[in-house]
């Protein structure tokens, strides 16, 4: 079973920069996707970030230039860095860790709740 456990959350002002983490206890925390997502309320929860086993990065168009997402796999951890945050960026954030087996799997955080003020 793999535990995710988010940090970082708040309440800031429009313009302001928030960092979330998320640490993992996977024991193959390295060959797995890791994603954050957002939901906001009474909307469908959507893909902010992710980051693949290689490095590769590939974000919304939303926060393209604002977010950067960075895994430490030698910490088992990766983080969310929001700069310049917008009002519509409020929502509960959710870490993922994204994986194939013999099939797809997930695992979810608990999702730490950001708040833009404007």
């Amino acid at each position: 079973q793999v535990h995710l456990v988010e940090s970082g959350g708040g309440l800031v002002q429009a313009g302001g920069s928030l960092t979330l983490s998320c640490a993992a206890s996977a024991s193959n925390f390295d060959l797995n996707e890791m994603r954050w997502y957002r939901q906001a309320p009474g909307k469908q929860r959507e893909l902010v970030a992710s980051q693949l086993t290689s490095g590769s990065t590939k974000y919304a168009d939303s926060v393209k230039g604002r977010f950067t997402i960075s895994r430490d796999n030698s910490k088992n951890t990766v983080t969310l860095q929001m700069n310049s945050l917008k009002p519509e960026d409020t929502a509960v954030y959710y870490c993922n860790l994204h994986g194939m087996g013999f099939e797809p799997y997930d695992f979810w955080g608990q999702g730490t709740q950001v708040t833009v003020s404007s």
